[in-house]
């Protein structure tokens, strides 16, 4: 081979080698044109025309020819959208936008701006676009025409002087460059929160803001896509208010796609600011730059409350609580001020920026003026003891229990005159209850009140219904807790108290001892039972024998009254016969010899030996003296011998019954 045919393909591997690119398969090729004799319009950086600079179209991937001499080449990954995250695009080509607009408008014919031609052919604009690119994303889109900001980084090159002066002296541009926090470049999710209590979550919707739009109208504060025509048809058709309130919790987020679709939602004549129609749960790609959403706590109302609805926006306020009603105005829903119809237990996805709920407990509500507040709710977390002065100047503290209910129809009207449920706590049942016990006790002694304490509980309960039924509250009890005495009283009283107690005691320990009494009493009566039983029955014996006796006495008496009335007279009529035989034996024998002839008589009847076996006889008085003398001495040891044994409790023997006859005549004198 000749050297100068070497030197012609020397030549052409260095005209065509440096020509070829190989283009990656996620990377695409920037063409710029190094010289032409055609020049830029100042307004665009890229060339569609063949003009020097920027060329709009890019090299896909694979080997690519560009005239290494007329051509520069540069190679630019491709936009990549992780999971999770958005692409904010901004364009840096096509027509400058609008006089007061901050966003270019978008049509179906862009697509995901990786077709430039037809992104200018349909009237591209420059700036922030309106849609973005969703997660997942992966397109060839040109790095000049368009700046790609995801959470991680910004694809394309800074062209404008406003955008290299952001990328500064290391020609990079971040997220933060724009103003933007991580967060604003991934999908915004609308999911239950975690709350204080432990294992409870909140219900939460999304309050959106659009920052583009036209200007809300005269008055009002959010807009609402199509005004509140449909609730002035719907009122017109005859609708109720259950009808009205569906209608406003309707969302017309379906229209434009939950805000994803900014284009549609100005199209639909949703126009800048608040916005009236909140986000439900899920997660949405919105555009940072056009959309701002603030996460709030759903409306939900328990069982045994209601929430009243004050509407800041809406129609015109046309109030239907009558001419009766003086404390305020009551509206339609769908119109401005306090909805006649509150809500009852439910969830509602109400925006809380434009509707004010105020919870009404429907429930008996138990209110404590005392240290401790009810753990059911917070209303009474302002009320303390009732402190009030006596007549003689004694303070009390007092803990008091009030039981309101507030019907559920009547919650809006309510509502409309005390403004809250604290208020009405606050500022009515505060004064009407501690005011009534400070005016009642200042004209009470002290010892009246506690006396008459339930008195004074009755007379509160009929001042806290009257002044409640004022406001449409009904009161169901008013109670006296506790009531705190000042020292002096409580020793007085406890003084007083103790002395009353130790009578009582007094008295229980009398009792107990009567009592006592009577149960031993009864112990020992059971305990001798069996021996009173016995005496009783031994009395009954004695009682009988001696009735026996008694009359045995009775007829032995008889028997010997009788018996001794025939003896007297028989003895009568012998001691007269013997008599009259001693008087006869008188005058024939003389008195003396009379008497020994009764004697020896009378002895030899008793049996006794008085005639000695040898008798010995002296003197001058002969045997008959002797006899004599012998007789007086038997007759005088047998007196001494009876008057031993009468000593002696011996009985002498009876005497012998004389036999009847005459008395005998009693011995003549000596």
């Amino acid at each position: 081979m000749s050297a100068a045919i070497i030197v012609m393909l020397a030549l052409l591997a260095a005209a065509v080698l440096p020509s070829i690119h190989r283009i990656g398969p996620t990377e695409v090729g920037l063409v710029v044109k190094r010289f032409s004799l055609r020049k830029l319009s100042e307004d665009d950086p890229v060339a569609f025309n063949k003009e020097a600079g920027y060329q709009a179209d890019m090299l896909m991937p694979g080997l690519r020819f560009k005239f290494w001499v007329v051509f520069r080449v540069e190679k630019h990954p491709w936009v990549q959208v992780p999971a999770g995250e958005i692409g904010v695009v901004i364009s840096q080509v096509g027509k400058p936008l609008p006089i007061g607009a901050k966003s270019a408008v978008y049509r179906k014919e862009f697509g995901n701006f990786s077709d430039l031609n037809a992104f200018m052919a349909n009237g591209g604009q420059k700036g922030v676009q309106r849609p973005v690119l969703p997660p997942g994303t992966m397109a060839p889109i040109h790095p000049v025409a368009f700046l790609v900001i995801t959470r991680e980084q910004v694809y394309g090159l800074p062209v404008s002087p406003e955008l290299k002066k952001l990328a500064g002296r290391s020609g990079r541009l971040t997220p933060a460059s724009f103003g933007l926090a991580p967060w604003q470049l991934e999908l915004v999710r609308i999911s239950p929160q975690p709350s204080e209590v432990e294992g409870e979550l909140i219900d939460m919707v999304g309050i959106v803001t659009t920052y583009e739009g036209d200007p809300l109208p005269p008055g009002a504060i959010a807009s609402r896509l199509g005004e509140f025509d449909d609730v002035l048809n719907l009122e017109a058709q005859g609708a109720g208010d259950l009808e009205l309130i569906d209608a406003l919790l309707g969302s017309k987020n379906s229209l434009h796609n939950n805000y994803q679709d900014f284009q549609a939602f100005l199209d639909s004549g949703g126009r800048i600011g608040l916005q009236h129609d909140p986000l439900l749960y899920g997660a949405y790609a919105l555009n940072p730059f056009l959309v701002g959403v603030e996460l709030v706590p759903m409306l939900v109302v328990e069982q045994g409350q209601v929430a009243v609805i004050k509407a800041y926006v809406g129609l015109s306020t046309e109030d239907t609580s009558g001419v009766e009603f003086k404390f305020g105005s009551l509206v339609r829903p769908g119109h401005r001020g306090i909805w006649q119809e509150p809500l009852r237990t439910g969830k509602y996805p109400l925006n809380p920026r434009v509707y004010q709920a105020e919870i009404v407990p429907t429930a008996i509500l138990t209110l404590n003026w005392a240290e401790a507040s009810s753990e059911a709710h917070s209303l009474d977390r302002m009320l303390k003891q009732i402190v009030a002065k006596s007549k003689e100047g004694f303070i009390f503290s007092i803990d008091l229990q009030v039981q309101i209910h507030v019907p559920d129809t009547r919650a809006p009207k309510v509502i409309s005159m005390v403004g809250t449920m604290q208020n009405l706590v606050n500022e009515v049942l505060q004064a009407a209850v501690g005011n009534h016990f400070r005016d009642k006790l200042q004209s009470m002694q002290a010892v009246q009140f506690i006396e008459t304490r339930q008195e004074v509980q009755v007379q509160a309960f009929e001042h806290i219904r009257d002044k409640l039924g004022e406001y449409q509250v009904e009161t169901k009890g008013v109670y006296i807790q506790d009531v705190v005495f000042p020292p002096d009283m409580v020793r007085v009283l406890t003084e007083r108290e103790i002395a009353r107690q130790e009578i009582e005691t007094f008295k229980k320990q009398k009792d107990a001892q009567e009592q006592r009494i009577e149960t031993e009493k009864a112990k020992g009566t059971a305990d001798m039972q069996a021996e009173l039983a016995q005496s009783k029955v031994g009395v009954e014996i004695k009682t009988n024998n001696a009735n026996a006796r008694k009359a045995e006495a009775d007829g032995e008496a008889a028997y010997i009254r009788e018996t001794g009335a025939a003896k007297g007279a028989e003895v009568e009529a012998v001691g007269m016969a013997r008599a009259r035989a001693y008087q006869a034996q008188v005058q024939a024998l003389g008195s003396v010899p009379t008497a020994v002839v009764n004697a020896v008589d009378s002895l030899s009847r008793s049996g006794v030996r008085f005639v000695p076996e040898i008798l010995v006889a002296g003197g001058g008085g002969g045997v008959l003296e002797g006899l004599a003398s012998q007789l007086m001495r038997v007759l005088a040891n047998t007196g001494q011998a009876g008057e031993a044994d009468g000593a002696a409790g011996v009985a002498p023997p009876p005497a012998e019954t004389p036999p009847a006859g005459p008395a005998a005549p009693p011995p003549p004198q000596a």
